[in-house]
């Protein structure tokens, strides 16, 4: 794949990484419309998410500094009780972690294959687009994030690991779970970008390891890799403060539609043998 390639990709990593339409499975389309025809695969995805990732700390840095100070505030010198807010965010965060580690490790292998298949891609765009529709009309929508207890934490949690899966969305799994546990949607969308962040750095250097110990893990090389990152934070930090001003004021809907059809469209292109599911 080429090095523009590696750019275009950036920059549908940061367009797609917070919008909950799945930024892994438009990378994994983008890889069979593009001239070299071929999925970027999971490590290119998970490294350039760090780019992205770099957007969540630089756009919530005053919350995460916040959060870190307290919760070693609390653990190592006992300066604040364990139900200060940002010691619970603190846990919330740690608790809601758990879940993607233990299975993103367990699961590797799927991962980078059956995961992968353009025919489970379309199926959860359509089925996870209904969902999150239904709860963002059915979420009674009252509760803020100073209400966060630890099982819905933990619940967030469970959303997040199967975004796993490409087409799922971290951002869309974790928000339709807030929304169906009754949270706002800036409280919904802003635990999940919390949330994520230690899973997909973690993921992240995870997978740079690899590219670093096996350079054929990629079809890119470290360079294309490096300018697509960039790439994707830059997009994905505007992307960030537009959405959240967005949620702030209108639904959902848009992207439960524009999933339902790209998830159709994608049925028809396999059905027909236009794109390779594989």
């Amino acid at each position: 794949m080429s090095f523009l390639e590696a750019l275009v990709l950036g920059l549908i990593q940061g367009l797609t990484e917070f919008l909950p339409i799945s930024s892994s499975a438009h990378l994994r389309i983008a890889g069979e419309i593009l001239p070299s025809a071929q999925d970027p695969g999971a490590t290119f995805t998970a490294i350039t998410q760090i780019g992205t990732e770099l957007a969540v700390l630089l756009y919530f840095w005053k919350d995460i500094t916040r959060i870190i100070g307290a919760w070693f505030r609390h653990v190592l010198r006992r300066e604040l009780p364990a139900n200060h807010p940002d010691v619970r965010m603190g846990w919330l965060i740690i608790i809601g972690t758990i879940p993607i580690v233990v299975v993103g490790f367990l699961a590797q292998e799927y991962i980078r294959s059956a995961f992968r298949s353009l025919w489970l891609v379309a199926i959860v765009l359509i089925v996870f687009g209904i969902i999150l529709g239904l709860a963002d009309r059915l979420g009674r929508r009252t509760r803020e994030l100073t209400e966060l207890s630890y099982p819905h934490g933990l619940a967030y949690g469970a959303a997040q690991m199967l975004a796993l899966v490409p087409g799922v969305s971290r951002s869309g799994a974790t928000t339709t779970m807030g929304l169906a546990l009754g949270y706002t949607r800036p409280a919904a969308a802003r635990y999940a970008f919390l949330l994520a962040v230690p899973a997909v750095f973690g993921s992240g250097l995870y997978e740079l390891v690899t590219a670093i110990r096996e350079p054929g893990a990629s079809p890119f090389s470290a360079l294309e890799i490096t300018a697509a990152t960039v790439v994707a934070f830059g997009v994905g930090l505007a992307v960030i403060a537009g959405l959240m001003r967005y949620i702030s004021k209108r639904s959902f809907l848009p992207f439960v539609i524009y999933r339902v059809v790209l998830g159709s469209v994608l049925l028809v292109l396999l059905a027909t043998g236009v794109l390779d599911p594989l």
